[in-house]
């Protein structure tokens, strides 16, 4: 693969992995990389180890493919390193108009995912549906306050990595859920070392684990497994529809984020833009699959 267009996908997938209820595997799973992705995470074991410290380089490269996880996690890292303090800016002051876009991004990758199913049947779609009820459910979940402990942080990233690998499941959701999100991102922007060390540690460890299991699942039951996947990024919808309100409560003097209130939209100006904005992200995400398909 291009090293190129390879880079540019993990800018995509970090992009999209900064911002609350888009996920970087669904970059990653329209783009036509994800099986190659979860298969070179899974490979990162005793044995790949062993070949690093006996200095066997090259079986070690080989094992792991190397290059091609050196190259788009370059790319993850840059689009995070440098996007984080634009996004914070755009979340504070453009809030529905950034979501607006990643709206668009999401209801295409609806349909970029799901055409990847080679065969319905019943327990495929029992599968859709129990994707779209957990996504749905987790936008229900009240925020937590944040908490900078070593131990929380390290748990933040595990959990965090899981689900910015599962497409239609955001990492910087389930942060935000945990109450860490502003903190990481202020960490990001920052370069806090004693936030992101631990959130470091976590994400490894979690990539690690995870990977192995969406191996299996991918060779033993792919169809249910990207109906799954499919039913997730429906229901992440919920998650980052532009027009809701959050809740607060006052709880021991101090407010605390309780959940959301779905508004419609008022028909305006601000709704035309919007509009447009949600139509570009769609768009956006049909140019990337369709030049995809034509390069694969």
């Amino acid at each position: 693969m291009n090293k190129i267009r390879l880079f540019a996908y993990g800018v995509a997938m970090g992009a999209a992995n900064v911002i609350p209820g888009v996920s970087g595997g669904t970059v990653a799973f329209i783009t036509g990389i994800y099986e190659r992705l979860i298969n070179a995470l899974k490979n990162i074991d005793l044995k790949a180890m062993q070949c690093l410290f006996t200095g066997k380089l090259k079986e070690f490269s080989e094992r792991i493919d190397f290059s091609f996880l050196l190259v788009l996690f370059l790319g993850v890292f840059v689009s995070i390193l440098s996007l984080a303090k634009l996004l914070e800016i755009a979340f504070e002051q453009y809030e529905v108009l950034t979501l607006s876009f990643f709206f668009g991004l999401i209801i295409a990758s609806v349909f970029a995912v799901s055409r990847q199913i080679e065969s319905v049947s019943i327990s495929v779609i029992i599968s859709f549906v129990v994707g779209l009820a957990l996504a749905i459910s987790v936008a229900f979940l009240p925020p937590a306050q944040a908490n900078d402990s070593f131990i929380y942080l390290i748990l933040c990233g595990v959990v965090a990595v899981c689900s910015m690998i599962l497409p239609g499941l955001s990492g910087s959701y389930i942060l935000l859920l945990m109450g860490n999100y502003v903190l990481v991102l202020k960490a990001i922007s920052n370069l806090r070392i004693m936030i992101l060390l631990p959130m470091a540690i976590g994400c490894v460890v979690g990539l690690v684990l995870l990977s192995r299991l969406l191996s299996y699942l991918f060779r033993e039951f792919k169809d249910a497994t990207i109906a799954v996947l499919s039913g997730f990024v429906a229901g992440s919808l919920l998650i980052i529809w532009p027009w809701k309100q959050t809740i607060f409560e006052v709880f021991e003097g101090k407010e605390k984020a309780v959940g959301y209130i779905w508004q419609w939209p008022n028909l305006d100006l601000y709704f035309a833009i919007s509009l447009f904005l949600i139509a570009v992200g769609f768009l956006l995400v049909y140019w990337m699959e369709k030049k995809s398909t034509r390069e694969s």
